[in-house]
């Protein structure tokens, strides 16, 4: 899961830094020092979860959980001001780590974080196996399986499968909350690929079907940790 720390005094970063580390499935994409800056980090990066203070300058903790509420990243509070506790809850946050937190009761909120996820993916497994898109005048169906990737071309994404190929108009960004998590995953600010259709990666490009597709730098690591490398 890709995390975000936001906590405006250094130590208490250093502490959910220290961990972060313990569970290797986490994978820390940065850290702030205030939640107006840990908005523009979500607005521009995959976060899955954001370990998040509530007192801090300019906006608070629950001003930005308010601002996520219904939408990724899920959020876990953690602070020392146990009073906000009953109003964190009412925005369905993910869990409220009171300071000094213990690695024991830190790693049991992340665990509900994963299961949280779990069962997001398996509902999408059961009941989005397919979509259907606007071809022309027609709308098709297509099996999620079938396709090997997309790409963003202006306001269109071309959708690639073996043989064929489709124009949508639509947004990368649109798309990509519309398919299942444990399939595919946005290389690159134009690319979404189908985990499964990958035949190899080197450096800053994968091939799908004779096809080289660039990797970005920032997507480059979790990528790595996704393919599942022996």
């Amino acid at each position: 899961m890709n995390c975000l720390i936001v906590d405006d005094h250094a130590v208490f970063r250093a502490v959910l830094r220290n961990l972060v580390s313990l569970d290797p499935s986490l994978f820390l994409v940065a850290e702030c020092t205030d939640a107006a800056e840990a908005h523009q980090v979500i607005l521009h990066n995959d976060i899955d979860v954001i370990f998040l203070d509530i007192e801090m300058p300019r906006m608070s903790g629950i001003e930005l959980a308010r601002l996520l509420e219904g939408k990724n990243p899920m959020v876990i509070f953690t602070t020392s001001q146990i009073d906000y506790a009953i109003e964190a809850f009412d925005l369905n946050v993910v869990d409220f780590l009171t300071k000094p937190i213990g690695s024991v009761r830190f790693l049991k909120a992340v665990q509900k974080a994963k299961d949280l996820i779990k069962n997001k993916t398996s509902i999408a497994n059961e009941a989005d196996d397919f979509v259907f898109i606007r071809d022309s005048n027609i709308i098709k169906r297509i099996k999620l399986s079938d396709i090997l990737y997309f790409e963003a071309k202006g306001d269109y994404i071309k959708i690639f499968l073996t043989n064929t190929s489709y124009s949508i108009h639509s947004s990368l960004k649109s798309v990509e909350q519309k398919l299942p998590e444990n399939v595919f995953f946005k290389v690159h600010r134009s690319f979404i690929v189908n985990l499964g259709k990958i035949d190899s990666i080197e450096g800053g490009t994968l091939i799908i079907n004779h096809t080289m597709i660039p990797v970005s730098d920032t997507h480059r690591p979790l990528l790595n940790r996704r393919t599942q490398i022996l």
